[in-house]
């Protein structure tokens, strides 16, 4: 695993979105650049532009600008943040700027506070990210499967938990339950639920150390790259599981998993997303899965990318793998 990322949460959230609410019939669109299971979009600041930057819901703040980019449009100070990973040990203060005007697929939004900072797994010439709080008043979609992101449109319905599954947020960022479960090859065995994030700016399904010990792996799993956070380096793993992950009606078929000291929680990253379109209601905390098949092969992350460790300001620690 190379390089060193971070994690940024940007308190408080400032930003105001008029025209982007649930129940809008015609949803705005703008495409997607997909690298790697992660998403990139043209974005416009303070109607300069356009910038290619990240949409990561892994990221528990509004947004964040390389130093490139807030030189180059002058953008003022506002004041700072305290940056930490997730193991809690060390952090450093990071600037905030002010920016105006953010425009995406044709929705504003305004006076937002950004983290000035290089962007984690910018994947080629990225100058900013837009973090999962930015969208706390509008329905979300990324839409892998087509390639758009949209804002707007119908509020979420539940539906049992099928396709439309609950969430909680920790410190801005979507968590949904997994459930581990026997593989079609077994006929006994336990099943478990464990807490994911929903992280389109990761990697593969990551999950943490203490949860992997207690599972059964068909191959593996073996030290397949190194990263680093703030304040420690560990080894990462990787193997495959002798059981199916479901989530919801989908199930990833004895998936290749990654394996995180580092981290408490699951994540479940643009990999494993990129099959999906995602709708995320954060007003009723509900995210809708759609996808072609119920069934899916996830395979071994191809390269080892870098780790998503993006510090959050004190005393909040939100680990993303």
């Amino acid at each position: 695993m190379r390089g060193t990322v971070w994690f940024a949460v940007i308190p408080p959230l400032l930003a105001a979105c008029g025209i982007c609410r649930a129940g809008e019939a015609q949803p705005h669109a703008a495409p997607l650049e997909i690298v790697r299971g992660k998403p990139f979009v043209m974005v416009t600041v303070n109607g300069k532009g356009p910038f290619r930057f990240l949409l990561d819901t892994g990221t528990g703040g509004a947004a964040m600008v390389t130093a490139e980019l807030a030189d180059q449009l002058q953008l003022p100070a506002a004041g700072e943040t305290q940056l930490n990973d997730p193991s809690g040990q060390g952090g450093k203060m990071a600037p905030l700027v002010r920016i105006d005007s953010l425009r995406v697929a044709g929705v504003e939004f305004r006076d937002v506070s950004a983290v000035r900072h290089a962007i984690p797994g910018a994947e080629g010439q990225c100058l900013g990210m837009l973090g999962f709080p930015l969208f706390h008043n509008s329905v979300l979609t990324v839409d892998y499967v087509h390639a758009r992101l949209l804002l707007g449109g119908e509020a979420l319905v539940p539906d049992g938990e099928r396709q439309v599954l609950s969430f909680r947020m920790q410190d801005g960022v979507p968590i949904v339950k997994l459930r581990i479960g026997r593989s079609s090859a077994e006929k006994r065995g336990a099943e478990r639920w464990i807490e994911a994030q929903v992280d389109t700016g990761g990697g593969g399904l990551s999950l943490p150390e203490a949860t992997a010990a207690s599972l059964k792996f068909a191959e593996g799993p073996a030290v397949f790259g190194k990263a680093e956070s703030l304040s420690t380096r560990f080894a990462l793993k990787a193997g495959k599981l002798a059981s199916d992950v479901h989530l919801g009606v989908y199930t990833l078929d004895r998936p290749w998993v990654e394996i995180n000291p580092a981290f408490p929680l699951a994540n479940l990253g643009g990999i494993p997303l990129q099959y999906f379109t995602l709708t995320f209601d954060q007003r009723d905390g509900l995210v809708r899965f759609d996808g072609p098949r119920r069934h899916i092969q996830l395979g071994e992350t191809p390269t080892p990318g870098p780790q998503m460790n993006r510090p959050v300001q004190k005393p909040n620690l939100v680990p993303v793998g």
